[in-house]
């Protein structure tokens, strides 16, 4: 299962203040206004954050993930999948009873990352023109932060956890961004051998593939409930924050 209302994200190795935060609408490229939430820093941001949410959409586990990423710098914006299907998300998040498999199956990548673009825009016109901005999906959004690497996307890199090696189908032949894939071990959705060979077509594309295997770990690992995984999570954030290190310089 991916995480639920009831999930949070463990908190980053170094805890900064956030300065703003919020509900929002980014307007796409085809005038939809997207529902999302974002934080900003206390302070320059190193670096913009796109989250791209799972399956169940933007909810509480992904605006505490925005506050995270701000906490350590970084300005961040999570986006709702599911607008044009299923309309503004009440009170700007969905909870666990949001029947998302419909509006999954009538998404598309284009949209996804004409919605990603409007999130990039938002980061850069609230910090500065320039900031180098990363994708970070979980599970369905994943899979979408991987096959960004091959998108036309203005991103420095794309991040995934969890994610699912079919849903990156044909892009894996094209992806150039550099990728950070973060895998569960042992992964009931989409198994850890499928995502390792997506990384090796990945790299045979030309892509900068970095791949961190927790064995043992389920799906949704990354939460701060789980104690058993707590040293998985925080290797996974020094590999996060390593790679903003890489494309925005060290803090």
């Amino acid at each position: 299962m991916c995480h639920s209302d009831e999930s949070r994200p463990p908190s980053p190795p170094v805890v900064g203040a956030v300065a703003e935060q919020g509900r929002i609408d980014v307007v796409s490229a085809d005038g939809t206004p997207v529902s999302a939430y974002y934080c900003l820093p206390d302070g320059p941001a190193r670096a913009g954050v796109v989250v791209l949410p799972d399956v169940r959409g933007l909810h509480p586990y992904y605006m505490a993930f925005t506050e995270r990423l701000a906490e350590s710098g970084l300005a961040a914006v999570a986006i709702d999948l599911y607008v044009r299907t299923a309309g503004p998300a009440l009170d700007g998040t969905r909870d666990d009873a949001f029947p998302w498999q419909a509006h999954r199956e009538q998404t598309t990548p284009a949209q996804i990352d004409e919605d990603s673009a409007a999130a990039i825009d938002f980061l850069r016109a609230r910090t500065r023109d320039g900031l180098p901005v990363i994708t970070i999906g979980f599970c369905f959004g994943g899979s979408n932060a991987w096959r960004q690497s091959a998108s036309a996307l203005d991103l420095a890199a794309c991040v995934g956890f969890y994610g699912q090696a079919a849903a990156v189908g044909e892009a894996a032949a094209r992806a150039a961004k550099p990728t950070l894939m973060l895998i569960a071990g042992a992964d009931q959705v989409s198994t850890c051998r499928s995502q390792v060979d997506l990384a090796d077509t990945m790299r045979a594309a030309g892509a900068d593939v970095t791949v961190v295997v927790y064995d043992g770990a389920p799906h949704s690992f990354f939460d701060r409930h789980f104690d058993e995984w707590a040293d998985a999570s925080a290797d996974a954030w020094k590999h996060v924050l390593a790679l903003v290190d890489r494309v925005a310089g060290p803090a």
